[in-house]
């Protein structure tokens, strides 16, 4: 039996929309820092702080329980980690 040749991998370009670097509100520049960072980086140093302050709820690991920094973004004391991304975006310019 002859083997099929496989296709070589296309290495996966970057979407050029994610990598642009957007500019933090001041609330969000709290968490986030104050430079310009690509949405990407946002969602990595928010997450970050999540878990380096213990703010993911230890039964729902789903949920996030806000601080005084995050409330100022959020609004609210909890959110799910899909609510969060959107609240975020609000914050990003």
């Amino acid at each position: 039996m002859a083997k099929k040749a496989k296709k070589a991998a296309k290495p996966r370009k970057a979407n050029a929309a994610f990598m642009k670097p957007v500019t933090p509100s001041a609330a969000l520049a709290e968490v986030v820092g104050s430079k310009g960072i690509p949405r990407t980086e946002v969602t990595k140093k928010l997450w970050a702080y999540i878990k380096k302050n213990g703010l993911q709820d230890k039964k729902n690991k789903r949920m996030i329980n806000a601080d005084d920094k995050l409330k100022a973004i959020f609004k609210k004391s909890a959110v799910n980690m899909f609510e969060m991304t959107k609240l975020v975006s609000k914050h990003l310019s």
